[in-house]
């Protein structure tokens, strides 16, 4: 099968997954050098909320650490794994991102998913021009939620940006913002995590 990209694309095929032998043996090292990678990448929003902005690498974690855990050994079984996942990494011009809902009892998710209803409508990024780039959820995503009075614990959000919102995002700061009323909360991102968020946005 052709497994080839074109020129530009950053979406993972079937050659670069490793098979659960050769995963193993690099498992260690490429798990080490992803602590650092999602340090960069993840930014908190008050309390119980965490925003991880996604790129290759850490669908590439997510895919072989599923394979693992579920043992595929088939094409098949990858290709599945790859049709989920790619559409989480960024394309020039994109963030894409994995909103968690860091709930730890019982009490808490009664709590907060009927509070926070329409959360994935909530989140965008705001330039230091006082422009904003908000989150948009795909209809896959969006099907899955089949109750308007509750939100779902995680979500999956994509941001798209203009080459000059682009530019403008390098200028100067830029904060997360959540303006569902039950939960207003901004976060600014440090300048690592936007150094390193450019590298999805530029090509």
């Amino acid at each position: 099968m052709n497994t080839s990209t074109p020129a530009g694309n950053r979406k993972l095929t079937l050659d670069d997954i490793a098979d659960l032998r050769a995963y193993e043996r690099e498992r260690a090292e490429f798990r080490s050098h992803m602590i650092e990678v999602k340090r960069k990448r993840r930014v908190a929003l008050g309390d119980i909320m965490t925003i991880m902005f996604e790129n290759r690498d850490t669908m590439r974690l997510q895919i072989q650490e599923m394979i693992r855990a579920e043992k595929l050994v088939t094409d098949e079984g990858v290709l599945e794994e790859l049709k989920v996942y790619n559409p989480m990494i960024p394309m020039p011009g994109q963030l894409c991102a994995t909103l968690f809902l860091e709930l730890t009892s019982e009490e808490q998710v009664r709590e907060w998913l009927p509070k926070l209803a329409g959360l994935e409508n909530s989140i965008s990024l705001k330039l230091s021009d006082g422009s904003t780039v908000r989150g948009a959820i795909d209809a896959q995503h969006a099907a899955g939620l089949t109750r308007p009075d509750v939100t779902a614990a995680v979500h999956y959000l994509t941001f798209e940006f203009t080459p000059e919102q682009v530019e403008q995002f390098a200028f100067g700061p830029v904060s997360v913002v959540c303006d569902q009323p039950q939960y207003l909360k901004v976060a600014e991102l440090s300048s690592v995590t936007k150094d390193e968020l450019l590298t999805d946005l530029r090509p």
